[in-house]
């Protein structure tokens, strides 16, 4: 309420969302009549969630569920209104327990560095003030506030750490709270010095990259710190410390994956792929190809891409091959008869005879017939079974 009746003096065009979430029954109802109460006053516009059976409460991790219902809901609203910013009232308290949880975790300068006063279009304006210094503002300038009387318990890892660990360090230094206010803005210094010095490194260890993908020297990056080497990693996602050694020792082909992003180990190369781009070549494992005048259309985003390999000109036999033809990607087993050699090879130890990489395996497409029968791997070796002298042959032209 605090935030509230500040933005109010303000003059602030802002708009208020509230969560009823019903866990402690007559309560939560008089937290939103306050909150009801003071939009209607200052004709504020004022937007209400009741949470229901079917949001489905689950009987553990009761806060995460919360969170995560709350965010939602503040995020819905702010981008059908169009509104700039969300902002909390997180204060300095908050910061300190949120930095106790993540130093119990392990888990690195930035969860250390705690909760920050403006990410992702989330303002925090009160971290930077204490518990106690909003309750005497308040009362000194006679803002009506509810107290949540779940904080008093002791249930919830954050409650006890309220009760039970904060109360003994304050003990230990009576201006404990703001030595660790200083002591957060240092951390956030260092890590934004961090931040710009791993950026610098994966400049440094790049061997190539374009808007989906980033390639690094893995030799140059093993050679880094285990800090470095681990803020590089988390950059693209991997944040599990166990990923790193991982990623060290993985043999050439392997894969590593995160919602983000997949990781190939590619000889002595790591190459970082967006997500999305891995996701558009399992969606599109097959196009159908149209035939004019005898020649067989290749689409031209997938010319462009092969040209880089070569170019060809392959001619087929009409009788020989069954319609309609298709460009598919490599499957388990798959063989031809390269022309010009003995016999048939697997695609995959082509592939390994002509030192393709990893990457450029990926970009490869094989052309094949309507009985899934190969007719050539584009543009380097067609299958010399269905080849052709004749004029009127099927042609296709890289």
């Amino acid at each position: 309420m605090v935030l509230a009746d500040l933005f109010q003096v303000s003059g602030f065009n802002f708009h208020i969302a509230h969560i009823n979430y019903h866990l402690r029954n007559e309560d939560s109802n008089l937290d939103q009549k306050l909150v009801s109460g003071f939009c209607e006053r200052h004709q504020i516009p004022l937007y209400l969630y009741e949470v229901s059976k079917v949001d489905k409460k689950p009987e553990n991790s009761i806060q995460n569920w919360a969170r995560e219902l709350r965010y939602q809901f503040f995020r819905e609203i702010q981008q059908k209104e169009n509104l700039d910013f969300l902002v909390t009232a997180h204060h300095l308290n908050d910061q300190l327990e949120t930095f106790i949880i993540n130093l119990s975790k392990a888990s690195g300068i930035r969860g250390l560095s705690g909760i920050p006063q403006n990410e992702n279009g989330i303002i925090r304006p009160l971290l930077d003030f204490s518990k106690d210094e909003i309750y005497d503002f308040a009362k000194k300038n006679q803002i009506e506030f509810r107290e949540d009387r779940s904080n008093q318990k002791t249930d919830y890892l954050r409650n006890k750490i309220r009760h039970n660990i904060v109360p003994e360090l304050e003990k230990l230094n009576s201006d404990f709270l703001n030595n660790f206010s200083k002591s957060i803005h240092y951390i956030n210094q260092a890590k934004d010095f961090i931040n710009e010095s791993v950026t610098e490194k994966i400049e440094a260890l790049k061997i190539n990259s374009n808007k989906n993908q980033i390639i690094i020297d893995k030799q140059t990056f093993s050679e880094e710190s285990e800090l470095i080497r681990y803020e590089i990693l988390k950059r693209f996602g991997f944040n599990d410390e166990n990923e790193m050694q991982k990623v060290l020792t993985a043999q050439t082909g392997s894969s590593f994956f995160n919602p983000g992003f997949q990781l190939i180990i590619n000889r002595n190369e790591l190459i970082f792929i967006k997500k999305l781009e891995v996701e558009n070549e399992k969606l599109e494992l097959s196009i159908s190809l149209k035939i004019v005048e005898n020649e067989i259309i290749i689409p031209e985003y997938i010319k462009n891409e092969i040209k880089t390999f070569g170019n060809c000109f392959w001619k087929f036999d009409k009788q020989k091959v069954q319609l309609p033809l298709k460009l598919r990607k490599k499957q388990e087993g798959d063989v031809f008869f390269p022309i010009g050699m003995i016999g048939k090879k697997k695609i995959s130890k082509f592939f390994k005879d002509e030192k393709l990489s990893i990457l450029a395996k990926q970009k490869i497409w094989l052309l094949s017939d309507a009985d899934e029968r190969i007719l050539g791997v584009l543009p380097f070796r067609q299958d010399g079974r269905f080849s052709s002298e004749s004029s009127n042959s099927l042609e296709v032209k890289i």
